[in-house]
């Protein structure tokens, strides 16, 4: 099975790091191709794959095709391939805001097997979220080869493409407010004469932590809170402030700001 990314940027080589340690394919089956002569050598020292600069050489030699490139950059990759495609491959789209109907319409093709997906920054680490819905012609077969791909980086759920504006709120943007709320509380113990890598180290490896016992145990996320905040002690008092200052709130907020940022770029395109 070969496969090939037009466009091999951070999430394509965090995707296709995943791929190559999970034994999906071999390297040697694996292409990609980059705008530039740097981002060649960039990708080329990052993953043991080939690289080019030739759209068309990876559409036609992919038996998946993973449309990896940055939004504004796709309309015109689509009119580059189009004429090279198969009946017989699967495509993979990571672009943000591009919807299904709008993939299939530039194409020309309404029956081409389309994923579109929507992956994370933490997939660099093999920790990513990732979520997958299909066009109408993929097969339960196709769905799960992908659902596979995927969980080498990380893990996968299918939704339906109508909750890709809320996936991008809590997940495709959120690992930005996690990565706040850590330098935050960072901040706070260096205020409190901790070294700042010391701090770092704390505040990441408690976030690490209680989301592994969110995801692990299986319990309520207000339980294992009140799991850690005793009558009279340090953490309900803690816990008091975040509510004063409209912790909650702000993330709500944040979440759908981020949805609705989503939703109206695809009606921009779409």
């Amino acid at each position: 099975m070969k496969l090939g990314f037009i466009g091999c940027g951070n999430m394509a080589r965090a995707m296709i790091g995943g791929i190559i340690r999970g034994g999906v394919t071999r390297p040697e089956d694996i292409i990609a191709s980059c705008r530039t002569k740097e981002g060649c050598e960039r990708a080329a020292a990052a993953v043991p794959i080939r690289v080019t600069k030739d759209n068309r050489e990876v559409a036609r030699e992919a038996d998946i095709l993973f449309l990896s490139v940055k939004p504004q950059f796709l309309d015109g990759v689509l009119e580059e391939i189009r004429g090279e495609l198969r009946p017989d491959q699967l495509l993979v789209s990571i672009a943000a805001g591009r919807s299904i109907d709008y993939i299939l319409k530039r194409l020309g093709d309404p029956d081409a097997r389309l994923v579109r997906l929507m992956p994370n920054t933490p997939a660099l680490v093999g920790a990513g979220m990732t979520a997958g819905c299909g066009s109408p012609s993929v097969t339960a077969e196709d769905m799960a080869l992908v659902t596979s791909i995927c969980e080498t980086f990380g893990a996968f759920e299918q939704v339906p493409e109508s909750l890709f504006d809320a996936v991008t709120g809590v997940s495709g943007s959120s690992p930005a407010y996690v990565f706040m709320f850590i330098e935050a509380m960072a901040d706070a113990a260096v205020q409190g004469g901790m070294p700042r890598a010391q701090a770092y180290k704390f505040a990441a490896q408690s976030v690490m932590g209680s989301a592994r016992m969110v995801t692990e145990l299986g319990r309520h996320p207000g339980e294992l809170k009140d799991m850690v905040t005793s009558p009279g002690g340090t953490t309900i008092e803690a816990v008091r402030v975040l509510e004063k200052k409209g912790m909650r709130s702000a993330v709500f907020e944040a979440v759908r700001a981020a949805a609705a940022r989503s939703e109206e770029m695809g009606k921009d395109k779409n």
